[in-house]
């Protein structure tokens, strides 16, 4: 494998952490910024919109420019928007650091993934693009944690100031290992929106939004959660986020490798079982070991949604795979910003900080709602969007976007 593949993956590992590390130093924010928790919890609302907002923007623009100058852009957005976050004197400025940042998110990963599969022959192409998504694991299982602690013991200011010194190790790898790539021939703005428009991609991406933001619901006041409620100390907030993370990392493993055999029960199993677990949160999250489980498998459900639902939305969308992939980026963090507000009402409504959890499960249970309708209508025109197929949409070339084992 190249090295140009290090340089995404210290790409990934660091806007994994950046996305992420918010959630357990929240407590922290809130009190240096004088604001309440789930104020502070717009911190993850302002990031989960950015993404939205800009993973087709910047996915369109880079189809302007060469790949390799579009990722340095990119990068040094995501350094900017992180010094922003570190020095922000009030909370507005803050959030508008955590906005700019978020620019950087979706076309990194719809672009990265490109140029990974671009970089090695047709038969390593799976292997390259699994390796640069495996930053964004491991950040899940090392930099997140790590940011939690240096924030706490440091102040989470230094916890962003470090994520910036990632962005820019990841900039220069990129200027130094990635080679030179021209920019994309014979992309037409309306020939991608048009592969949008079909009802059944409409479908996936409304799976999208509503399945993992069941997840977010939960995990993003995790840290009064497991504090206020479980009982555990401050400081333990850093392994459960660990624990958090190995279930994301083996959630996306199981994921990936099942989606390509049968996608739809795959995607019934694992929402309806989110939904359950989500729900008995409320009840676990009152014991330390309770909690402490429950969280593992939160992270594990939730994370095996993304492989299955990234390759439905491609499955249906073939016309458009880059556009479809930012795009469908933005519709994961479209569900953790609505589920990071949703969570926010529940708590200031006096319900407590278990409350959320209960809107994670709703969330969860309308997308499998979702997927019975979808998968109702694949056997009404079961021509359309056979996601069992195995060779239904293959990376056949530098142009082509993974459909699984790929992450937010």
């Amino acid at each position: 494998m190249p090295l140009a593949l290090l340089a995404l993956a210290i790409g990934a590992f660091g806007i994994g952490t950046t996305e992420f590390v918010i959630m357990g130093l929240l407590p922290e924010v809130a009190d240096g910024f004088g604001v309440s928790v789930p104020t502070a919890g717009f911190l993850v609302t302002g990031y989960a919109l950015g993404v939205v907002i800009g993973a087709p923007i910047m996915a369109l623009l880079g189809t302007r420019m060469p790949r390799k100058r579009m990722l340095m852009l990119l990068m040094g957005l995501f350094v900017i928007g992180n010094v922003i976050s570190a020095v922000a004197p009030v909370f507005g400025v803050m959030l508008a650091g955590r906005v700019v940042a978020s620019f950087a998110h979706g076309a990194f990963f719809g672009i990265g993934a490109v140029v990974a599969a671009g970089l090695v022959p047709p038969a390593k192409r799976a292997g390259a693009i699994a390796l640069m998504f495996t930053g964004l694991t491991v950040a899940n299982v090392v930099g997140v944690p790590l940011g939690t602690y240096v924030g706490q013991a440091a102040g989470w200011r230094v916890t962003f100031l470090v994520v910036a010194a990632l962005g820019v190790v990841g900039m220069l790898g990129i200027l130094k290992l990635v080679p030179e790539l021209p920019r994309p021939e014979g992309v037409r703005l309306r020939h991608e929106l048009s592969a949008l428009r079909d009802v059944q991609v409409v479908l996936a991406m409304a799976m999208t939004v509503l399945g993992f933001g069941g997840v977010f619901a939960a995990v993003t006041y995790i840290a009064p959660m497991l504090t206020e409620v479980a009982g555990f100390a401050d400081s333990s907030v850093t392994w459960l986020l660990v624990l958090f993370g190995a279930g994301m990392v083996a959630g996306n493993l199981v994921g990936g490798r099942y989606a390509d055999r049968r996608l739809m029960p795959m995607l019934f199993t694992v929402l309806g079982a989110l939904t359950v677990v989500l729900a008995l949160f409320t009840v676990t999250a009152h014991s330390e070991p309770g909690a402490a489980v429950t969280l593992f498998f939160i992270g594990a459900l939730g994370f095996a949604t993304v492989p299955p639902l990234q390759k439905r939305v491609l499955d249906q969308a073939s016309g458009a795979p880059t556009l479809a992939s930012a795009v469908n980026i933005g519709a994961f963090n479209l569900g953790n910003a609505l589920a990071a507000w949703l969570g926010g009402l529940v708590i200031d409504a006096g319900f407590g900080y278990t409350s959320p959890n209960w809107v994670g499960a709703a969330l969860a249970f309308s997308a499998l709602l979702l997927a019975f309708v979808s998968a109702g209508l694949d056997r009404k025109r079961p021509a359309t969007g056979d996601a069992s197929a195995p060779a239904a949409h293959p990376v056949a070339g530098p142009e082509r976007t993974p459909a699984a084992h790929t992450a937010l």
